[in-house]
């Protein structure tokens, strides 16, 4: 198992729909995260800042990789697109931070 965190950003005033977005995921969202290997996946709000911190643990990287690929995927992406920071290709625009400590 992988451990993977990120950092987003989320646009101010949408930190109810980028919620409630979530707490409304597509099934099938659901099941390509676990089809690409996703174990456990939580996101948090800096509500002062508006900045998202996301926690993965996956089972293999190649594998997550392959997930923005998908159709699914995409479809999410452009979903959220109005709501977040973002690329040309409306991928969140993400910061990977790398583990300074871990308590097992």
């Amino acid at each position: 198992m992988t451990r993977k965190a990120i950092r987003m950003q989320l646009y101010p005033g949408y930190e109810n729909e980028y919620k409630k977005r979530h707490d409304e995921l597509w099934p099938e969202m659901r099941n390509m995260l676990k089809d690409h290997g996703v174990i456990n996946y939580a996101i948090f709000l800096d509500k002062e800042t508006n900045a998202l911190f996301g926690y993965l643990e996956i089972e293999d990287e190649d594998k997550w990789a392959q997930s923005a690929y998908t159709e699914i995927n995409q479809k999410w992406w452009n979903h959220m697109a109005d709501i977040m920071e973002t690329n040309e290709d409306h991928s969140p625009k993400t910061v990977n931070l790398v583990e300074v400590f871990n308590f097992n």
